[in-house]
């Protein structure tokens, strides 16, 4: 084959690439992180809270890598246990960690994908739209043998975040409302609990998507599948190209999960924060028992 046509495919198989998954960039390899440590525009978070004093062994980051306090970063309000602070908070709260608006922040959590994917929701609601997960983790990063350090780094100055706060990717109650009576139709509501829970009891018209099985192994290999796969599972629940994701679970961990995949893979997404917490437990509303939606 001539050298040419080698280029030629060569380019079109790095496009069809860059074309199969929409927001390819919200992922960064284990490898590309390592050769980016010493970057000044990239900021690690990791994304811990408080375990009331359980034993969790020798610690072990990434070098560079600042704590995230998800004590901080979510709070109970209006009587819903998860829920985001003010926006002037969260300016506040990633400003101190050394956030600017040219900042890619590399979030990842050694507490479950979930909590990563909870501070991304975060700081895509404020509109700062250069943040990615490390795909697989700090679990992949140490079967790698890749250096860890036994303390956090501490940001060496205050930043500057410019918010432009996206409200449409919080759903409402009310936006739940008229999703489960079907409007309108092209939205999809994704619940992102285990099978159990959903029937146990979810909300009229939910399709089930557990989040954790979307990556490989939530807690040793927190990879997430092929895009392919990826795809396959949101058809499997009804979602066509191009329509809304709306996910939701019980206090909004698990759905920041399915609605990490659903931005990744270039749908356009919102998460339900009130979640079950707000539907049966706050409003009363009722839920569906079994297997199928409705």
């Amino acid at each position: 084959m001539r050298p040419r046509l080698i280029c030629l495919l060569f380019l079109l198989t790095v496009c069809a690439s860059a074309q199969d998954v929409p927001n390819s960039k919200l992922l960064v390899s284990t490898a590309w992180l390592a050769d980016h440590l010493n970057d000044p525009n990239v900021v690690i978070l990791e994304v811990d809270h408080d375990m009331g004093g359980m034993d969790m062994g020798t610690p072990k980051h990434i070098p560079g890598a600042r704590r995230a306090d998800l004590n901080q970063i979510q709070v109970k309000a209006n009587g819903l246990e998860v829920e985001l602070p003010p926006d002037a908070a969260l300016k506040d709260i990633f400003e101190k960690l050394g956030v600017n608006d040219d900042t890619l922040v590399v979030l990842y959590s050694p507490m479950g994908m979930p909590m990563g994917t909870r501070v991304f929701f975060t700081l895509d609601y404020m509109g700062h739209d250069n943040a990615a997960l490390l795909d697989g983790g700090i679990q992949k990063w140490i079967t790698q043998n890749r250096p860890t350090v036994a303390e956090y780094s501490t940001a060496p100055a205050a930043g500057h975040i410019t918010l432009k706060v996206h409200p449409e990717v919080k759903a409402t109650l009310a936006d739940v409302k008229a999703i489960s009576a079907n409007t309108p139709s092209d939205v999809v509501l994704l619940d992102a609990r285990p099978q159990n829970r959903y029937q146990r009891g979810h909300i009229a018209g939910a399709q089930n998507l557990f989040s954790e099985d979307t990556v490989v192994d939530n807690k040793n290999n927190p990879t997430f599948k092929s895009p392919d796969e990826l795809r396959k599972m949101l058809a499997g629940r009804g979602v066509k190209p191009g329509e809304k994701i709306v996910t939701y679970c019980e206090i909004g961990y698990w759905a920041t999960l399915d609605y990490f995949v659903a931005k990744y893979l270039g749908y356009p997404a919102a998460m339900y924060d009130g979640s079950i917490n707000e539907w049966e437990g706050k409003a009363k509303l009722p839920l569906v028992k079994g297997t199928s939606p409705r």
